[in-house]
């Protein structure tokens, strides 16, 4: 489970002036999201969404407030006053440098995150990108050699087939089509067994055909990983209202930056397998199209 209480997050920016001044990335976000849920995250573009998805990750620490997984501390605040950075100081003041190594070696959560660019390495075949995210994941583990080594690819073969990248191993990312790159993106998560995965514009890259075919295959993995008792939270930010509300659980709204909060939350308690065309799904479509249209116009209004 994830619960998040009171996120925000600030940043110092120079203005046209050369003076510096505050910008609110996303302000006092708080929500719970259950163990083997689909959540969307949807709202004009500067809102925070991807702040906050980063967050989660534990990629950005946040300004105030805090994340927990499973009851676990991700990232605390970082100190901004004097006073928070001598406590902050006095209670890590026996942490040294290779303590850190080791704890970064082994990561506190179960999270893999999926970018919009894939982020899969140029250099390396299908299968050396999943054995490199496996190797990383062992992190600390001492088991070495070639009894490993078949382990890993093993574990990489099975996970390539399993996106239907099947005798696409040995192939490397510019010989692959974009769709392809992007599964070859969700094998490198799956083959680590996250019990999360954030996911930020994963198929904007694609065309609308793939698009659909990608989010199938994404609700297949998660329904297997569901059935075989090992439920995986998935997090996306998205631009596209169909798609956030033809795959989650719920859909999150926020309101426009700078300063994004949740202006909404809608549930979409619609059985799958689902159809596209459903009236529900429709409904809940032109629900949020309002939303985001009223938000739009808002903002437009205000700034003339």
């Amino acid at each position: 489970m994830i619960e998040t209480r009171g996120i925000s997050k600030f940043f110092s920016v120079v203005n046209e002036n050369g003076m510096a001044e505050g910008l609110t990335a996303v302000l006092n976000v708080s929500l719970t999201i259950p163990d083997g849920a689909i959540v969307s995250m949807l709202g004009p573009s500067g809102c925070g969404k991807s702040t906050f998805l980063e967050i989660l990750a534990g990629l950005q620490a946040p300004t105030d407030g805090e994340i927990r997984i499973d009851g676990n501390l991700v990232l605390e605040p970082l100190p901004s006053t004097r006073k928070e950075m001598e406590d902050y100081k006095r209670r890590y003041r026996f942490i040294s440098p290779l303590a850190n190594g080791v704890f970064t070696d082994h990561p506190k959560h179960d999270i893999a995150m999926i970018f919009q660019d894939y982020a899969v390495f140029p250099w390396m075949t299908a299968i050396q990108n999943v054995v490199f995210a496996l190797k990383l994941r062992a992190g600390g583990n001492n088991r070495s050699g070639r009894a490993a080594r078949s382990e890993m690819m093993d574990k990489a073969v099975f996970y390539l087939n399993k996106v239907g990248l099947a005798g696409a191993e040995n192939k490397y990312p510019s010989q692959l089509s974009g769709g392809m790159r992007q599964r070859l993106a969700l094998a490198r998560a799956l083959s680590v067994e996250p019990k999360i995965i954030l996911m930020d514009e994963p198929f904007a890259a694609v065309d609308a055909l793939q698009r659909e075919k990608l989010q199938d295959d994404l609700l297949r993995l998660w329904e297997d990983a569901k059935a075989g008792n090992a439920p995986i939270i998935i997090v996306m930010v998205s631009h596209d209202v169909q798609e956030a509300v033809y795959l989650s659980d719920e859909v999150i709204v926020f309101s426009p930056g700078p300063g994004g909060t949740i202006r909404n939350r809608i549930p979409v308690a619609i059985p799958r397998p689902r159809a596209r065309t459903d009236p529900g799904i429709v409904e809940i479509q032109e629900r949020i199209f309002a939303i985001l249209q009223y938000d739009i116009n808002q903002e437009s209004m205000y700034s003339i």
